[in-house]
């Protein structure tokens, strides 16, 4: 008699199933676009393709590496953020601790997608420090949600300060769209955290619930705090903020004419776009948004794809910070195997999608 899988097994292949649908998805995606850029090359005198990369000068790496020393500036400010989270649950664990697992976090989420989430190993190494685990859960959801507000409004606001951003056709409608789609989003997680008939019931459950009335706890006391909700969305501010430098740096570094608004406009709708999981790391997907967006403004779709993937690998490269945290974490006494240890955290807590740092 044939033995039935169990659901351990299940979930290890929905995961293998999941993440073969998420590279075909990339691939497909970034297929469409080469096709898009030879065909654009065919119609034109000079190919595009000569045009990919930038003549070289020593502006070129002045851009590059200050695109790269900006991104991981933002790594510090989105643990500020983490850290002015947790100080609304009156709880302080070491700045260089929450580093240590956030830079730990973004290594493990960029290079070991398919074994172990970088939100999951935040949440197991911070709970050891704080003793709640349904307090480390929360602050991290809750970290990345003020990302989610942030970036939105950075789009909207740039809109109504640059009028000829609101002139771009089907960029200017997907950016707007893209922006509306996630306050709304938003607007219903926080609204289902902050209620006392679902979230309120859930504060102090001694299952995996609890984690969900930790939420709950953490919505309340951020509005119940002004002071400290406002430090929460300073931070957020301060770090996509760097996220938009970064980017508008990177287009400087391939030659690509983006103005400061144009950045602040669209690289979020970027970032939003790129963290959907559609796909590996946002391949393809975050290309085609910067195409989408910045063709309008006169930048070949070859210069757009560039960008994009120029951008993955600044984010790349800061993540590789995260290598020594991650091992050296793992041999900590204090710390099992992280590959066992997140497996069993994972069991009261799903990994929190994206990982964009939003």
């Amino acid at each position: 008699m044939t033995e039935r899988p169990t659901l351990w097994q299940r979930a290890r292949g929905s995961k293998a199933i999941a993440l073969g649908l998420r590279v075909a998805a990339s691939t497909t995606m970034l297929a469409v676009l080469v096709t898009r850029v030879r065909a654009s090359s065919e119609r034109s005198d000079q190919p595009e393709s000569v045009s990919i990369l930038p003549a070289w000068h020593t502006s070129t790496a002045l851009w590059f590496f200050g695109a790269l020393g900006v991104a991981g500036f933002g790594a510090v400010l989105a643990t500020w953020r983490w850290n002015r989270v947790l100080h609304a649950f009156d709880v302080s664990p070491p700045f260089r601790l929450l580093l240590s697992s956030y830079l730990a976090g973004l290594f493990v989420g960029n290079f070991l997608p398919s074994t172990v989430g970088g939100d999951v190993l935040r949440i197991r190494r911070s709970s050891a420090a704080i003793g709640d685990p349904g307090v480390a859960f929360a602050s991290v959801l809750l970290e990345r949600l003020t990302g989610w507000l942030v970036l939105p409004f950075l789009t909207l606001f740039t809109f109504l300060i640059n009028p000829g951003l609101r002139e771009l056709g089907r960029a200017t409608a997907v950016a707007f769209g893209v922006s509306l789609a996630t306050i709304a989003a938003l607007s219903l997680i926080l609204a289902a955290a902050n209620s006392h008939r679902m979230g309120g019931r859930l504060a102090g459950h001694g299952s995996w619930l609890r984690f969900l009335g930790a939420v709950h706890t953490g919505v309340r006391r951020l509005r119940e705090r002004p002071a400290d909700a406002l430090d929460v969305l300073a931070a957020g501010l301060a770090y996509q903020l760097a996220v938009v430098i970064s980017a508008w740096m990177a287009a400087h570094a391939l030659g690509v004419r983006m103005s400061p608004t144009a950045a602040l406009a669209f690289v979020p709708a970027v970032a939003v776009i790129q963290v959907m999981p559609l796909s590996i790391g946002g391949l393809g997907f975050r290309e085609g948004a910067f195409a989408l967006f910045l063709g309008p403004l006169g930048v070949a779709n070859s210069r757009a794809i560039a960008l994009g993937l120029c951008v993955y690998l600044i984010n790349l490269l800061v993540s590789l910070a995260g290598a020594p945290a991650f091992a050296l974490g793992g041999r900590n006494r204090h710390h099992r195997d992280d590959h066992v240890a997140t497996d069993h955290v994972a069991t009261d807590a799903r990994p929190i999608p994206g990982k964009a740092r939003s």
